[in-house]
């Protein structure tokens, strides 16, 4: 069984410029939120920044109160065993029980034996979350 979790994500869209990952996170880091995830998407002159923190909501008030426009989805957030093909059978079995992934990163330090999955899809994972936990 798989320790499958629905969490909320923080999704920020700002005008791109030199320093703002910077800012977001040495915010966070004086109030001791901890970035358990990020993503930053840089086109052209805007920024996407999807953020898992460690206490979501004063993060998000946080990041309110500095001006940005904050937006909140729901995720799945996932530690999976580091070998070949195992992200394979994860998103075969989503497919084949019709949940479409919307996006998706993931990490693993080479040594590591397990790596950190977050995803959104079809279903808000609601749906996800309960196959994958074996439900």
């Amino acid at each position: 069984m798989l320790d499958a979790q629905l969490r909320r994500e923080i999704v920020l869209t700002t005008e791109n410029r030199t320093g703002l990952l910077a800012e977001i996170s040495r915010l966070l880091a004086d109030m001791g939120i901890n970035l358990l995830s990020i993503v930053v998407i840089a086109v052209d002159e805007f920024a996407i920044i999807r953020l898992l923190a460690s206490s979501h909501s004063h993060a998000s008030d946080a990041l309110r109160g500095m001006g940005f426009s904050v937006e909140e989805r729901d995720v799945v957030v996932m530690e999976l065993p580091h070998y070949p093909g195992f992200l394979s059978r994860i998103s075969e079995a989503l497919a084949r029980k019709d949940v479409s992934l919307i996006d998706l990163h993931a990490t693993v330090s080479e040594e590591g034996s397990t790596g950190v999955v977050v995803f959104s899809c079809s279903d808000n994972g609601r749906r996800a979350v309960q196959m994958l936990r074996g439900r």
